[in-house]
């Protein structure tokens, strides 16, 4: 039974071997998993094909995140299979990471015989429970009759409308038993789930005629247009040039729009650029496009864009008015909806006042001027910034296609600020979450996905230490990824939230052990490189990208730079922080009494 199945076909089998075969008929080729006694049977089905590649992580933890990683680098569901228990328990992080940043991830899971359920058998847990409030959707399947409609519905489930991760909880004796299996047929799909995908045109209309109407515009972009693939970029860029109007975007976003646009103010937000974050603010028509009003962009919400109409697409109803009001909604999926707008502004006048635009555009270039991103270059100790910028140089040199994960923390905000995307989907960040350990298996998952690309994981000396055996993981299955650690020795983002709020009392977050990472590279098998010297950087990075192994290189960056600007918790847009201004003092001033930062 190599072919794949056809829709209608049916056989027997076992339901370990309708779970390949399920992979293998929702055009799976890859699988992150660790084994366990609740999965054997699913493994043992696994080595005795050759159609799925499974690829042996060191932490279930790892799975996940090298699933994610697989899944927004190519647009495809990233799948993970673990064991009962501690396996599915530690699947927990990134099925939520996933979820908040919606994610398309299938989770099969394995649990103990249907006869011992409730019973507190060894490595019992109530997944389905566990798992209910970070998945979109999850199944405990009592009869094999009934797991190969799972199976077809998790991968639908996952992959349309808003994405998501989903679970699948097997016992082991319905792995072990015998039922029939048919091929993914569309008739059985859940017939409540029918996710919208075309936009009401009546509202299309009125959003187009409120951005005609516009003289001061903002697009705001978000994860929602990647998510939607490769056409929805190719049409906001389109919309973006029709309309002339200036374009930002979240964190989640960056990439669908490119950094090189004449268009393009950067990215917005608590990090964001002051052009970003003054347009957004002074705007009077204001359309986001598949992003959700997250509180990294929002700032103080009575404050934000107060004199803006606000238009906003999403393929998630409950996304619409769950956190800013806006004066037109718009339910679908934003690739059918920005291809009714571009034909829609086609046949039109188009703008009503193009010399209103051109005073916004005046009045932009004022805050361009700025520099937002500037920092003090330092001849003998490297910058944190700098050490970007010189890496997405290198990049460019290498010829290679890049593709950049990140860990969280200050080293992910200046990824943002100075590694510039052209293209959708060669970004993988923990947006929602906030999830620390998270780059360095998202590379993997990258790598297993592009062989032939540059995958880049920017990390920090503590966050990338969480999940640092999957560096194993990549030795093992020939994944030459880079771990470019900008090592400051500190919890960085948390040291500087500590400095500006707590008084400087650095509480915990100044690591006193870190581990040798070039001695650590090498006994994972890779190479490792350390570089502390400005004049040094970009050989050191022409060695790590030549390199066919796995690399950690240790950058060791200033020790206490901050990342600005910034916009104090608590503010408006128009009350950031530039580095110019942003002494302890004028912080302190700055941030509300009642307010308390988020980390």
């Amino acid at each position: 039974m190599n072919a794949k199945a056809k829709p209608g076909e049916k056989w027997q089998m076992t339901g370990a071997e309708m779970v390949i075969r399920a992979l293998k008929d929702n055009g799976v080729e890859h699988v992150f998993g660790y084994p366990g006694g609740a999965v054997l049977p699913i493994y043992d089905e696994i080595f005795q094909q050759e159609d799925i590649e499974h690829i042996l992580v060191r932490h279930e933890q790892g799975a996940g995140h090298a699933a994610e990683g697989y899944a927004r680098s190519t647009g495809k569901p990233g799948v993970m299979l673990v064991t009962s228990g501690p396996g599915a328990t530690n699947a927990v992080t990134p099925l939520q990471d996933a979820l908040m940043d919606s994610i398309p991830l299938v989770c099969i899971t394995g649990q103990v015989p249907t006869t011992l359920i409730g019973s507190d058998a060894f490595q019992e847990c109530d997944t389905v429970g566990i798992t209910r409030p970070c998945t979109k959707h999850n199944w405990l399947v009592k009869d094999v009759n009934d797991l190969a409609r799972v199976l077809h519905e998790a991968f639908r489930v996952a992959t349309t409308g808003r994405p998501g991760p989903v679970v699948v909880d097997i016992p082991k004796d319905v792995q072990f038993a015998t039922g029939t299996y048919h091929a993914p047929d569309i008739a059985d799909m859940r017939a409540s789930y029918h996710p919208r995908l075309s936009g009401d045109e009546a509202l299309i209309e009125q959003a187009v005629a409120m951005l005609r109407a516009a003289k001061r515009p903002i697009i705001y972009s978000g994860g929602g247009v990647i998510n939607s693939g490769p056409e929805a970029s190719r049409l906001l860029r389109e919309l973006v040039e029709l309309t002339g109007f200036p374009i930002t975007s979240t964190l989640m976003g960056l990439g669908a729009y490119p950094a090189s646009g004449p268009n393009w103010l950067g990215m917005l937000g608590m990090h964001g650029t002051y052009e970003a974050n003054m347009t957004m603010h002074d705007c009077d028509v204001m359309v986001n496009i598949g992003a959700r009003f997250d509180d990294r962009i929002t700032g103080r919400i009575d404050k934000f864009a107060p004199r803006a109409k606000i238009i906003h697409i999403d393929i998630d109803p409950s996304s619409i008015n769950k956190i800013i009001r806006s004066d037109l909604g718009i339910i679908g999926d934003v690739g059918h909806v920005l291809e009714d707008m571009v034909r829609i502004w086609r046949a039109s006048d188009g703008l009503e006042d193009k010399s209103a635009l051109k005073q916004w555009w005046n009045q932009i270039g004022k805050w361009r001027a700025r520099n937002s991103l500037a920092y003090t270059p330092n001849k003998d100790v490297i910058m944190p910034q700098y050490a970007i910028e010189r890496l997405h140089e290198a990049s460019l040199r290498s010829g290679k296609e890049t593709f950049i994960t990140t860990e969280v923390g200050q080293h992910q905000m200046w990824a943002a600020q100075f590694f510039g995307f052209e293209q959708p989907n060669h970004w993988m960040t923990s947006g929602g979450l906030g999830t620390m350990g998270y780059g360095l298996p998202a590379a993997l998952g990258v790598q297993i996905a592009h062989r032939d690309a540059l995958v880049v994981d920017i990390a920090g000396d503590a966050s990338v230490l969480m999940t640092i055996q999957e560096m194993s993981a990549a030795v093992q299955h020939n994944a030459p990824i880079k771990i470019f650690i900008l090592n400051n020795q500190y919890m960085g983002m948390v040291r500087q939230w500590q400095q500006l709020l707590h008084g400087n009392r650095l509480s915990h977050s100044y690591t006193e052990a870190l581990p040798d990472f070039v001695m650590l590279a090498e006994a994972y098998g890779g190479k490792g490189i350390r570089c502390e010297k400005p004049d040094e950087l970009d050989d050191a990075l022409d060695e790590m990208i030549a390199s066919d192994k796995p690399v950690i290189f240790d950058c060791r960056v200033a020790n206490l730079a901050n990342c600005f600007p910034m916009i104090p918790s608590g503010k408006a847009h128009n009350e950031m922080l530039l580095p110019d201004e942003a002494t302890d003092e004028a912080v302190a001033n700055a941030i509300s009494a009642e307010g308390k930062a988020l980390v």
